[in-house]
């Protein structure tokens, strides 16, 4: 039986070196690697590429990375709650791609399934396209976009087997599941490991086939960004 599971995320995350390209999963602190990214500046690894749709908050997620300096690039979508991310890409000390979300997420997919790039209209006539190969079809113009590439993927996931298979809970499915096998390294942790043939696999989003390693984590923050509250009448 093929057993995917790794004892903590130190192991997890064995082989991870200064400039490597890194996906992490979430959408905002929603679905966020927690543990990969904690372990991630225990080992003080530097001149790292990030690739995810947001950059945390100032003292969680990647803003946590972003405090020691550990980003060199970051390649995402929004970036708005991360007044450190502004100081340092208005400073010059960060290299900042911005992407299209739909363009991030197909970038992700591509890598994912082998696709080396792909054409899509979002980005053209703007600085987006610039210095990118551009062709017609049907009348209309599309930007040619290269996959990504990337040594490791960090996912997040609310349940898993031994096999690596990956059920989301919610809304934190989001850049998750586009995001596994889409590296070299597919790292999921979950807050349950189940045995082997304990998931329903008509409830698993993600098979075991995308995933090298997969840990079990705890006492996860899962914070909310802006946590909006009704006043009383």
């Amino acid at each position: 039986m093929i057993r995917k599971t790794v004892s903590n995320v130190k192991e997890a995350l064995n082989g991870v070196q200064d400039g490597m390209t890194f996906m992490l999963g979430g959408f905002g602190l929603c679905g966020i690697p927690e543990k990969a990214i904690s372990e991630l500046v225990s080992l003080g690894v530097k001149n790292i590429t990030c690739i995810s749709n947001n950059a945390g908050v100032d003292d969680f997620g990647l803003g946590l990375l972003l405090q020691k300096h550990q980003i060199k690039k970051m390649i995402s979508s929004y970036v708005g709650e991360n007044n450190e991310f502004e100081r340092q890409m208005l400073n010059g000390e960060l290299e900042v791609e911005l992407t299209p979300q739909g363009t991030l997420a197909e970038k992700c997919r591509a890598a994912q399934s082998g696709f080396p790039a792909f054409y899509t209209p979002a980005g053209y006539g703007t600085e987006v396209a610039e210095g990118k190969e551009t062709r017609e079809f049907n009348g209309k113009m599309y930007v040619l976009e290269e996959a990504f590439k990337a040594d490791f993927s960090f996912i997040k996931a609310w349940k898993g087997d031994e096999a690596g298979n990956l059920i989301f809970k919610g809304t934190a499915r989001n850049f998750n599941p586009c995001m596994c096998g889409a590296a070299k390294i597919t790292v999921a942790e979950v807050e349950e490991l189940l045995p082997a043939g304990e998931l329903n696999p008509n409830e698993v989003h993600v098979p075991g086939i995308f995933v090298q390693r997969i840990f079990q984590g705890s006492n996860y923050e899962k914070r909310i960004e802006q946590r909006t509250v009704k006043t009383k009448s």
